[in-house]
């Protein structure tokens, strides 16, 4: 059997310990949530920060300094990305239109601001932000899923 037949038949290995399926089958509806939650509310306290915190002009300062021009645009729509955008995908409304920006922007500073520090982020790597790039292209893939704005609406891009 061919490697893509084995993705499409969606099939769900044999547990270990059967006594789990009841919990791991109730508990399953929940999981793509929570990712997704779990990612908007991450972004969130960055955006406001920006807005609320006062470090707006010091994040267009640092951009403007990286060559990322003009840095007061850049940073306003990063910071409105993270603030806004956040909230939308941990409500799940516009999701797959907000994570795509994320993952451009996290892959913007995965590979342009932190790739000269090597992977590990305690020494200011490209680690987390490569992370959270591929979370959002994971989200952006796949939808906002059950429990969210769009399923309820049922509407998305």
């Amino acid at each position: 059997m061919a490697q893509t037949d084995i993705l499409r038949e969606n099939r769900t290995p044999e547990r270990l310990i059967p006594q789990l399926s009841p919990l791991y089958d109730a508990l399953t509806p929940y999981s793509w949530p929570l990712v997704r939650f779990a990612a908007g509310a991450m972004l969130i306290p960055h955006g406001w920060d920006k807005f609320v915190g006062g470090s707006l002009s010091g994040v267009a300062g640092y951009m403007s300094s990286l060559g990322i021009q003009p840095g007061i645009f850049w940073a306003t729509y990063i910071g409105l990305l993270e603030l806004v955008g956040g909230t939308l995908l941990v409500i799940g409304l516009l999701t797959r239109f907000v994570a795509i920006q994320v993952f451009g922007f996290m892959m913007v500073a995965a590979f342009f601001v932190h790739w000269s520090n090597g992977f590990m982020w305690a020494n200011g790597g490209f680690e987390y932000p490569l992370f959270w790039g591929l979370v959002a292209l994971a989200i952006a893939i796949r939808g906002a899923g059950p429990l969210s704005v769009d399923a309820a609406i049922g509407k998305e891009l």
